[in-house]
């Protein structure tokens, strides 16, 4: 379940799974319909949450009426609007209901090695979250594993919730080296997510033996819906 420490169990059902996925829907393309289809599912199966894009937050919430966490993504996908424009989308996404915050640090400025403003940035979104769940995106993709360790050193400073692999839009998704590593240089109140390309149960479940406390992924739910 969320909250446990991962990797206690083995042979997980399909419950157990799907209880820590972020049931995921962020396309271009997403109309209400389909939001509405995500949060029934997440809804039906148990999910952690759905996570959707910040326009639907106020209508989802309404909608799950406290049955489901919504959660949405700020400085989506490539991280570089500015930290005032990630700390107002976050504000504005608490404001309408959102409980849970995915951001995306920029990652130019770690190129740079810009420590210093990628963690105050942390921690002022943090601040703006008002006790909601922060994660923080680093598109391990596109990262070398000096920069993967550094940034587990900076969001744990920070004080986020989570550390989270990927926004799915990039070149790669999550992968079992790069939870592997995270889970091990990340502090111990930190929780890592595990995000894009998760399409089997097994995977799943590698991925949570490994350390990742959250997935998100739509997959799993698909699976469910097809068996």
């Amino acid at each position: 379940m969320p909250g446990q420490p991962a990797g206690e169990r083995k042979n997980m059902d399909k419950t157990d799974i799907l209880s820590r996925v972020d049931h995921t829907l962020l396309s271009q393309t997403a109309t209400w319909e389909e939001i509405r289809q995500i949060l029934d599912d997440g809804i039906k199966y148990g999910c952690a949450s759905a996570c959707i894009p910040a326009c639907y937050v106020k209508q989802a919430a309404e909608y799950v009426d406290g049955k489901l966490p919504i959660c949405t993504v700020i400085g989506f996908p490539n991280g570089y609007h500015t930290t005032a424009t990630k700390i107002f989308e976050t504000r504005d996404a608490v404001a309408n209901g959102a409980d849970e915050i995915d951001m995306v640090i920029n990652i130019g400025f770690l190129k740079d090695k810009r420590y210093d403003e990628i963690e105050q940035e942390i921690r002022k979104i943090h601040e703006a979250c008002s006790g909601k769940t922060l994660k923080v995106i680093i598109e391990t993709c596109l990262l070398t594993d000096e920069e993967k360790i550094k940034m587990c050193e900076i969001v744990t400073h920070a004080g986020a919730e989570f550390i989270k692999t990927s926004t799915g839009f990039s070149t790669a998704g999550a992968t079992f080296s790069d939870v592997e590593l995270m889970r091990q240089y990340v502090g111990t109140n930190v929780k890592v997510k595990a995000a894009g390309g998760i399409s089997s149960f097994a995977d799943a479940e590698k991925f949570i033996e490994l350390g990742a406390d959250r997935l998100g992924t739509s997959r799993l739910v698909k699976i469910m819906k097809h068996v």
